[in-house]
Order: structure tokens, then C-alpha cells, then sequence
């Protein structure tokens, strides 16, 4: 082969080398040696929140009723509904449009322990007292309610804690949610002046309704 051929061959593969390492070099730059990649992946959970509720809660689960006032047609026994709580943990979006609560009380007749003639609970008597009524003015507590043996001091109110009394509540369910309202109230038992000695007991129930 002539010298100029063999010059002309050398040149035309040189130049295929460099295509060759051109291409090369044009791989991706991000592969791993081992042929491995990694891919991040993230997530962002939020905490779940609980919708807020409606709830009752008393202070305690008994009272005692102690003498005191009596005369000598009327024996009277007296004592304080422990604390009552509304609590209302809803936001003013979760309350229904139009919504009310009250709670209700009603006593069942106070049985005696040794077979005593039982006491109707038109007997018992109770004067509701707003303890924490929070900022709005629309937390109200029930008016007094007297005893079948008072003369009434509202229209039509000497019934006793026969029937659902009225302690607390709110007209506008709404405007009040998000708080915490207090109530007591004075409680008064009062029976003839002949009635049987002993131990009697009766239960008191309250019930929050929206």
C-alpha cells in the first residue's frame, strides 16, 4: 500500500474514533455506576380534628338536705345542687342553623327507707342561680319553681320538680358555642308538719337537650 493510502485510512479511522467517543460521552451523567437510582418521595399528613361536642357534666352525684326554716305548718329542708356544666367544644360552623339547648330537671318521689309514706317530688322545689354565663347575655338561668304546699310566686310555677324544670339554657345555640357555662341552684323540700320520721331518698335528673 502506498504511503499516501495508508495516510488516508489512519485519518478516516481517527475520525471514527472521535464520533465513537462523542457518543460516549453524551450518556446520562446521573447514573450510579451499578446502574442504581434513588427517588425521594414525601407525604405531609395533616392531624385529624375531632368535630366538638355538646356535654353535660355535674359537680357531684348526691346532696344532702338539712332542716332549716321550718315552721310549725311546714317542716323544710334545704340544700345546693352541686355545680352543673355545659360544655360546648363545637365551633359556630358545626352548630345547626336555629339551634337551642336547655337543660331539664325532674325528681322522682323520695321514698322512705322504712316503709314511710313516700314524699311527691311536687315536694321539692328548686331556685336556679347562673354561675358563669359567659360574655354573650344569652346563657339564662330557669326562673324558681315552687312546691305543691307554696303559694306560686309566677303564674302557675307551685308544681315541684314533678316535670322537665328549666335550669339553664340558651336560645341561640350558635352564638354560644366554643364556651363553658355554670349553673347551681338552691334546693327546697317542703312537707306538712306531720310527716313521718326517717331516711328518704329521691333522684334528680338532668337532662341537656338541643
Amino acid at each position: 500500500m502506498r504511503t499516501s493510502n495508508r495516510k488516508r485510512l489512519f485519518a478516516a479511522a481517527a475520525a471514527g474514533a472521535m464520533v465513537a467517543g462523542s457518543v460516549a460521552v453524551a450518556s446520562p451523567a446521573s447514573a450510579d455506576p451499578d446502574g442504581n437510582a434513588d427517588v425521594s418521595v414525601t407525604v405531609d399528613i395533616e392531624e385529624i380534628r375531632e368535630p366538638g361536642v355538646l356535654a353535660l357534666s355535674v359537680a357531684g352525684d348526691s346532696v344532702a338536705l338539712s332542716e332549716d326554716g321550718s315552721t310549725l305548718l311546714v317542716r323544710q329542708f334545704v340544700g345546693v345542687l352541686p355545680t352543673v356544666t355545659v360544655t360546648d367544644t363545637r365551633t359556630e360552623d358545626e352548630v345547626p342553623a336555629g339551634a337551642a339547648w336547655a337543660v331539664l330537671g325532674s325528681a322522682s318521689d323520695f321514698v322512705g327507707a322504712a316503709g314511710q309514706e313516700p314524699i311527691g317530688a311536687g315536694h321539692l322545689g328548686w331556685r336556679p342561680r347562673l354561675l358563669d354565663g359567659g360574655d354573650t347575655g344569652l346563657v339564662a338561668e330557669g326562673e324558681e319553681v315552687v312546691t305543691v304546699v307554696d303559694e306560686p310566686t309566677q303564674p302557675g310555677n307551685n308544681v315541684g320538680l314533678v316535670d322537665q324544670e328549666l335550669l339553664v339554657s340558651t336560645y341561640d345555640s350558635g352564638a354560644v358555642a366554643g364556651g363553658e357555662y355554670a349553673v347551681d341552684a338552691d334546693l327546697f323540700l317542703r312537707t306538712p308538719a306531720d310527716v313521718a320520721a326517717g331516711e328518704y331518698s329521691s333522684t334528680l335528673t338532668l337532662s341537656l337537650f338541643e
